[in-house]
């Protein structure tokens, strides 16, 4: 077992193309985990394995391998950088102790950098900063040291410098030893030499080293003082100042090179060792109750402690289903019977498993500190604490953003469906931010994710993975339908066929109801001219045509029925009748009170940068959207609109291409408004058509 002090359990996050999955690839190369180093543009990437990553080059589901480095164990997670998948390092920084910022050394601080440095930050994780592609054109290491200050508000500690930039980029000087690491162009990372820093960089190198001393020592007031009289402090002192500050988000490290040409790892794999937490360094986990709230507990992390680990992941792959644990507290063997504090239910621990990407190798025991997975669990969910059965606790929760976007699926064959069911059943297990649900209007399953890549990918996973063709399509918007005039009206239900017939009359008023109250009975007969035991029969006649309009079949919205009088028959008169009689109301006077169709009005919020916003304004403009409020932030502005959502289906990628990537919106429903007369033409002329094609079939 290793000693806790000697774990770091690390992430590797940044904008889409900053080079993640290529660092976690030459860390691999770098600790003898492999031999062969994988191209993500090559499709061979380790910890790229699923097809759909390998064909277009990025990372979907975050990896979790375990490496070692200077007899220190690394679990490194790499995650994905598309902004549909950011719910993959959400869950990774809950897990992690640690992590390296990768950031472009041409594009710099990008629109999902700030993303998940906001993640990163929420979580209180400790960073290194690695600004990549040092190699590129336009590259320039200050500029993007300067875009971290500015943009992600962090405080970034030059470590080093790079010597050269773009083609002449060779390597980089240390700033704490004066030394410079120089590699040759073989590609080779082994082959370096360390020498005296050039002689033009020696001033540039000092006015830096001064500049980390500074910032460093602030960490101890003791080395401060002694530094203030003139006393420079040894590389250790300043070494374990950096390593509190890091732990305190009071700045994090930063380094430069090249993934891709092997130029600069190996000074960030020291800095990891160097700087970041080991798991008993970082705040532990706090314990809450059943509703969620916090207890006042935390999970210490110790391997003495009884057992608490967090679910954090689960995947399908071809050995089974696959639960991935972070362990804070305790021990684990095989053969162990444990609690699920979520569901109370108790399960044995079978295979365990340490995660080399999509391999495995098996292991007999874990402990606090360890990143593992276990083979076979069943009733486990992302987020359900897993804990020692005599000692139950629960861990605090994981919460995953909601759907923005949702495509209706249909199986191609009709053995399909069950296929489809089971697939989708596992698949919602996977990840927390896919959601299916069945639509009540049309039937259709109705698939929703953060995003078009994010379902696209679904769907070429249900038909790969699972087999499942799907015929995929745009969803049916609910729209609803109301009254505009009220109308006084009668109608007689009667029906004489033999022996007791059916007789029921009745006097009523239909209004539009205040908006919201949906369906709304009342009664003001007087005189007995239609019996008290028959007025519940009235209403649940009226009550049960709600639910088809008389536009175009859709649920009726909002109307108040006040039945005035009426009259029976002693013999003929029942319950039965005076309720056919309200349905044969419904379809006589609806369509009498100039019926309306609703249409779904969704809150809209829009972030976009300064420079896009009257773009951003516009389209919400033309896409019928209203315009509520805008609110000036840091680093752009928030758009708050009310928009039909007929109108905001692909407007995802619409606002991406406008704000080049960095614009993001959330969406929920706010409440139905009626259509304009164009709209629902076109709406009923849909209906009709969809309905005369069932009917061919």
């Amino acid at each position: 077992m290793t000693e806790l002090s000697k774990y770091r359990n690390i992430g590797i996050f940044a904008h889409v193309d900053a080079g993640k999955t290529t660092t976690t690839e030459r860390i691999l190369k770098l600790t003898g985990k492999i031999h062969k180093i994988g191209e993500v543009h090559d499709g061979e990437s380790t910890t790229d394995f699923m097809v759909q990553e390998a064909e277009r080059g990025i990372t979907i589901q975050s990896a979790a391998v375990s490496c070692f480095w200077k007899d220190h164990r690394f679990n490194v997670i790499d995650t994905p950088g598309h902004v549909d998948f950011t719910v993959e390092v959400y869950r990774s920084l809950k897990v992690l102790d640690g992590g390296i910022g990768v950031f472009c050394g041409s594009g710099g601080v990008e629109p999902q950098s700030e993303t998940n440095w906001r993640y990163a930050n929420e979580s209180e994780v400790a960073r290194i900063i690695f600004v990549n592609k040092l190699d590129r054109m336009g590259a320039d290491f200050l500029r993007v040291v300067k875009q971290t200050k500015d943009v992600l508000a962090a405080t970034p500690l030059v470590m080093v410098l790079p010597i050269g930039v773009e083609d002449e980029f060779t390597g980089v000087v240390d700033l704490l030893t004066r030394k410079a690491y120089v590699w040759d162009d073989s590609g080779i990372p082994e082959n370096f030499e360390v020498l005296d820093v050039p002689a033009d960089m020696v001033d540039m190198v000092e006015e830096y080293r001064e500049m980390l001393i500074e910032t460093a020592v602030e960490q101890d007031d003791a080395v401060m003082e002694a530094y203030m009289e003139g006393e420079e402090p040894s590389i250790e002192d300043i070494k374990r100042c950096i390593r509190t500050g890091t732990r305190k988000l009071a700045f994090f490290p930063t380094y430069c090179g090249s993934a891709f040409k092997n130029k600069g790892m190996q000074l960030v794999l020291d800095a990891v060792v160097d700087y970041l937490p080991a798991p008993d360094e970082v705040d532990p986990q706090p314990l809450t109750d059943e509703e969620g709230n916090e207890t006042g507990e935390f999970a210490i992390v110790s391997a003495d402690e009884p057992l608490k680990a967090l679910a954090f992941k689960i995947m399908d792959d071809r050995f089974g289903a696959l639960t991935f644990v972070r362990i804070y507290s305790g021990r684990l063997k095989k053969g162990d019977t444990i609690l699920n504090s979520a569901t109370g239910k108790t399960e044995r621990i079978g295979r365990m498993c340490e995660m080399y990407a999509d391999d495995r190798i098996e292991i007999e025991s874990a402990q606090a500190g360890d990143i593992i997975a276990i083979v076979g669990m069943k009733n486990v969910q992302t987020g359900h604490t897993l804990c020692d059965v005599k000692h139950p606790v629960t861990l605090e929760a994981m919460v995953f953003p909601e759907p923005v976007i949702s495509i209706a699926v249909a199986p191609k064959d009709k053995g399909g469906s069950e296929k489809m069911g089971i697939a989708i059943g596992k698949m919602i297990a996977e990840d927390p931010s896919f959601r299916v649900e069945t639509d009540e209007d049309s039937g259709e399953t109705i698939l929703k994710g953060m995003g078009e890549l994010h379902l696209d990918i679904k769907v070429d996973i249900l038909k790969r993975t699972y087999g499942v063709e799907l015929i995929v399509g745009e969803p049916q918007v609910a729209y609803r339908e109301t009254i505009t005039q009220m109308v006084e009206d009668q109608y007689t239900h009667k029906k004489q066929s033999g022996g007791s017939g059916q007789f029921g009359k009745i006097e009523y008023i239909i209004r539009p109801g205040e908006p919201n109250t949906g369906f709304v009975f009342k009664s003001s007969v007087v005189g007995g001219s239609v019996p008290k035991e028959f007025w519940p029969a009235v209403e649940k006649g009226f009550a049960s045509m709600m639910n088809t309009g008389t536009i175009a079949g859709f649920p009726v919205l909002d109307v108040e029925f006040e039945l005035t009088d009426g009259a029976f028959h002693a013999v003929d008169s029942s319950a039965i009748a005076f309720e056919i009689a309200a349905k044969g109301a419904f379809r006589q006077s609806i369509a009498k009170a100039k019926p309306q169709l609703l249409e779904p009005i969704m809150k809209v919020d829009v972030f976009s940068p300064d420079d896009n916003v009257g773009d951003v304004i516009g389209d919400l403009n033309r896409r019928r959207g209203m315009i509520k409020d805008q609110v000036a932030g840091v680093t752009g502005v928030r758009v708050k609109a009310d928009v039909p959502l007929s109108e905001m289906f692909g407007y995802i990628g619409t606002l991406r291409t406008m704000t080049s990537g960095r614009g993001q919106f959330s969406m929920e429903f706010s409440h139905y408004s009626q259509c304009p007369a164009s709209v629902a033409e076109k709406v009923v002329a849909q209906v009709k058509e969809r309905k005369a094609a069932e009917a061919k079939k």
